[in-house]
């Protein structure tokens, strides 16, 4: 399996947009960075120093911040390097050194570098130790400790290597969904969409399986008056613990169930995927049929936001799926409102959209153009997601028109009439516009489209092919009147096996 890691050197190399922030693009650093903790907060921050150069400075002091939260010194160095990358260009002139802004408190990172040491050290001992003694059950803990182990202190090569290996000693399916969870969290830090989906269907397999097993133990404890409470591991212990607790729930008072959640959170990574992946259709659906944000639990700031996953389902619908489709499982959709109501100018988009207010749209988007390539998930898919809606809003605005003028077209969507006319002829080129445009009078003319003449020419098409099949139909019957019919050479040779047989027989009678 190819390694998961992911070069931040070379990320920061490539030349990414410049934005600044002004009154017509306005951003809340505070606001957009609180709801996050982890390491998501740090690579968050290194992308905005990167691309804001304005307030990298409080983007560098956030980051120190929340470092000494966490227990990998090495991210010092990724953002400092941020940093001076953005000094060095001429965005940054003007900006403070890193001396001015922070300090590295070394003391600090010389003692939660011997605390790493010393803790990983324990754990490989005891990984030996229970390898020399083979207890699984003790392994798989152990694989799975230093995997949580590496993952925190940013080598995440070793911590994939500790989680897929820890799945040779699980002996439940429990064990296995588990360890798919571990994956899957690493593989959304790491960006690394490819490997989503295969784990995906490793844990939907183990949470079936789950599922599978509880009505049957829930019915032995009812039967003998009292359930396993041992905690070896074994099947009963895990499924009662974790997944037969939930169904019981929500069997009796309608609650969520554990696997409510686990449902939740693999449809969000698979959606995530999706997203990753540029499947803006799929990416949609699977975001729209999410789960209320608290089935996804821990999830929620470690991983990701409810407003990111309000803005990445809105912004794909609205560029890949039919407007119908966006009535019917967006706007009417009292689950994904919850997520909605975290960015409110998300609900205004919407409804600018469903308004054919094109113009608002486009500006809504230019207006909130910062927080979205500053997301670490959505940036790169930000160009051809705008450009997909343009086009959504160019072909939506002319479906009721048989002409439109192109200057009518420019205005309403806050265009050049040469943008516009640009944007048209590529449409019309690829076929999502059926029509011509008058370059010399600036109108867009639909083709009319004649039904009765479409109809009848079908019709008529129709009964040629009724007509050919029958004369087809006749010759066949003339031709084994006639007995002039090409047999099959082995049809024939059992034809008259068989009247040799009947001729025998006759004359034995």
């Amino acid at each position: 399996m190819a390694t998961m890691e992911v070069d931040v050197e070379q990320q920061q190399q490539r030349r990414r947009p410049i934005f600044t922030i002004d009154d017509d693009h306005s951003f809340d650093l505070d606001a957009y960075i609180a709801p996050y903790t982890g390491r998501t907060v740090i690579d968050r921050l290194i992308a905005i120093i990167i691309q804001c150069p304005s307030i990298a400075p409080h983007a560098l002091s956030l980051a120190f911040q929340r470092l000494y939260r966490l227990r990998d010194p090495s991210l010092f160095n990724a953002v400092i390097s941020a940093y001076e990358s953005v000094l060095g260009t001429q965005e940054g002139k003007g900006l403070p050194p890193v001396a001015d802004v922070v300090s590295v408190d070394m003391e600090w990172v010389e003692d939660v570098t011997k605390r790493n040491i010393a803790e990983r050290t324990k754990l490989e001992v005891e990984l030996k130790t229970y390898t020399n003694n083979m207890i699984k059950e003790s392994i798989r803990m152990a694989h799975r400790d230093l995997g949580d182990f590496f993952r925190s202190t940013g080598e995440f090569g070793l911590a994939l290597k500790h989680y897929t290996k820890s799945r040779e000693f699980c002996s439940t399916s429990q064990h296995v969904l588990d360890m798919c969870m571990s994956v899957l969290e690493l593989a959304v830090e790491q960006r690394n969409y490819a490997h989503i989906p295969s784990y995906v269907y490793k844990a939907e397999g183990a949470l079936e399986s789950l599922t599978i097993v509880v009505p049957q133990s829930s019915a032995m404890a009812i039967g003998t008056g009292f359930s396993s409470t041992t905690g070896g591991g074994g099947i009963g212990a895990s499924v009662t613990g974790s997944v037969g607790g939930g169904s019981g729930q929500a069997s009796q008072g309608g609650k969520p169930t554990d696997r409510d959640h686990m449902q939740t959170k693999l449809e969000f990574v698979l959606a995530l995927s999706h997203l990753g992946t540029g499947a803006y259709d799929k990416a949609a659906i699977a975001f729209l049929r999410l789960g209320p944000p608290e089935q996804l639990r821990d999830w929620i700031g470690k991983l990701v936001a409810p407003s990111d996953i309000a803005i990445y389902g809105t912004l794909c619908a609205l560029a890949s799926l039919p407007r119908s489709f966006v009535k019917a499982q967006l706007v009417d959709n009292p689950t994904f409102a919850t997520y909605i109501e975290q960015e409110p100018y998300v609900r205004e988009l919407v409804q600018s959209y469903m308004a054919s207010n094109f113009k608002m749209v486009l500006d809504i988007l230019s207006r909130h153009s910062i927080r979205h390539n500053t997301d670490i998930h959505l940036s790169p898919h930000i160009p051809e997601l705008t450009k997909l809606i343009r086009h959504v809003s160019l072909v939506l605005y002319f479906a009721p028109f048989e002409t439109v003028r192109l200057e009518r077209m420019a205005e309403a969507l806050g265009w050049s009439v040469e943008e516009v006319e640009r944007e048209v002829v590529g449409l019309i080129q690829n076929g999502r516009i059926v029509g011509r445009v008058d370059s010399r009078g600036k109108i867009l003319v639909a083709k009319k489209t004649d039904h009765r003449a479409e109809l009848f020419a079908l019709a008529m098409k129709m009964a040629s092919e009724m007509e050919k099949t029958n004369r087809k139909l006749l010759l066949r019957m003339r031709l084994q009147q006639a007995d002039l019919v090409v047999k099959d050479p082995k049809m024939a040779r059992r034809e008259q096996d068989r009247g040799l047989e009947i001729a025998l027989g006759d004359n034995l009678v």
